[in-house]
């Protein structure tokens, strides 16, 4: 995990302790590592084509046996950046497009998508790796539909502060790929869908806007397993909180409302509970002015938790994706302390702006970790020592 580097806040311990559970939490959900292990533990026949689809596309690829990734046509995927440092073999055909706003790439990644499966036989067993921003990295539009009014429902959603659900709901009306459409076309012997969840219940049909759902008509024998989550991200962090003989207070996955009342949420826990670690998960959500400025849902997360701790000694915490992205910025989320809030003028002004990146920058309180190679929502982690309570 990095940290930007004309940096006024100080990487204390205690920070850097809450940096090593994000990464732990991360390296347990790795798209590599989770496929690798399910595949290693599963009964599998080994497909004869493979399509992977969203952030963590890459990563999940490369997770499948060697024999696996160089034999059969394969079709990765994924977000702009997310292909650096990735070798693939020639069976492979690899794509990057936009993310959250689907742009013409996602277009021209919708209908390779499309030939692709449709180009499938009866003798073909297929894989779908899917992860999370499948909705917007590849699209089909259904006829009398425009890619500006693809944008516009985009764009819509996203301001007015919906839930992936909402935003995912919307999208499968206007195309022709996603809930199990996509899957509608395949005409082989079987799919395994393999997904990373980046929704609340880890519902295969909201991943990806059920990019990788098999549809209920289906005549081929279906498949459909969640291979990382929310969940699985905490439970490494509870794991290393009691291997470090921390005090694990909370861990909840609730980080479901509006930043605001989110903050509200977790201060009021925060203070009124003991000394120890808390842990949340989730994905909360922004209703954004006419004119926002830099930062997302996490990094506003955090400086609203900035506000709520202004002046209390004792404790810390981090709000991060675990995508590595937040929002139409290069940084995860950010941390917060007691002095974070005041450490540069205007960070009321950033809150109503929508600007707490740009805030979080001035006072060196982003966190940047680059792509992670998954994608299971988002993590809050504190950190109350005994100080806190005095």
């Amino acid at each position: 995990m990095k940290k930007d580097q004309k940096s006024q806040a100080p990487m204390s311990p205690e920070r850097a302790y809450l940096g090593t559970l994000l990464e732990r939490a991360i390296d347990a959900v790795k798209g590599a590592s989770s496929v690798a292990r399910w595949v290693d533990q599963a009964d599998i026949v080994k497909p004869t084509k493979i399509l992977a689809v969203g952030k963590a596309a890459a990563s999940m690829f490369e997770g499948l046996p060697a024999d696996w990734r160089t034999s059969g046509a394969a079709l990765v995927v994924t977000k702009y950046g997310h292909l650096e440092g990735h070798v693939f073999g020639p069976n492979v055909t690899a794509l990057e497009a936009s993310h959250p706003v689907p742009d013409a790439n996602s277009l021209k990644a919708g209908a390779q998508a499309l030939e692709f499966v449709t180009s499938c036989t009866a003798s073909d067993h297929l894989l779908v790796l899917v992860s999370g921003g499948a909705s917007a990295l590849a699209e089909h539009l259904i006829d009398g539909v425009s890619p500006e009014d693809l944008n516009a429902l985009t764009q819509q959603g996203l301001s007015e502060g919906a839930d992936i659900g909402q935003i995912n709901a919307r999208r499968k009306t206007i195309s022709a790929i996603k809930g199990g459409k996509l899957l509608a076309h395949f005409a082989g012997h079987s799919v395994t869908t393999l997904a990373i969840s980046d929704v609340p219940r880890d519902d295969i049909g909201v991943i990806g806007s059920g990019l990788g759902q098999c549809p209920e008509t289906a005549k081929f024998a279906c498949r459909q397993e969640i291979v990382a989550s929310n969940h699985i991200a905490r439970a490494a962090i509870v794991d290393q909180v009691a291997k470090d003989g921390h005090e694990l207070i909370s861990n909840s996955e609730t980080l479901y409302d509006d930043v605001s009342r989110v903050a509200d949420q977790i201060a009021q826990e925060v203070i009124a509970g003991a000394p120890g670690v808390y842990v949340f998960g989730g994905e909360p959500t922004i209703v954004l002015p006419p004119d926002p400025g830099q930062g997302g849902r996490n990094q506003s997360l955090a400086l609203e938790l900035a506000k709520r701790f202004h002046e209390r000694p004792g404790i810390c915490g981090l709000v991060a994706g675990t995508d590595g992205t937040d929002g139409p910025t290069d940084a995860a989320g950010g941390f917060f302390d007691g002095q974070s809030f005041s450490r540069a003028p205007g960070a009321d002004a950033a809150l109503r702006a929508a600007d707490a990146g740009r805030f979080l920058a001035a006072t060196g309180d982003r966190i940047v970790t680059g792509p992670t190679g998954t994608n299971v929502m988002d993590v809050a982690i504190i950190l109350k020592q005994d100080s806190a309570n005095h």
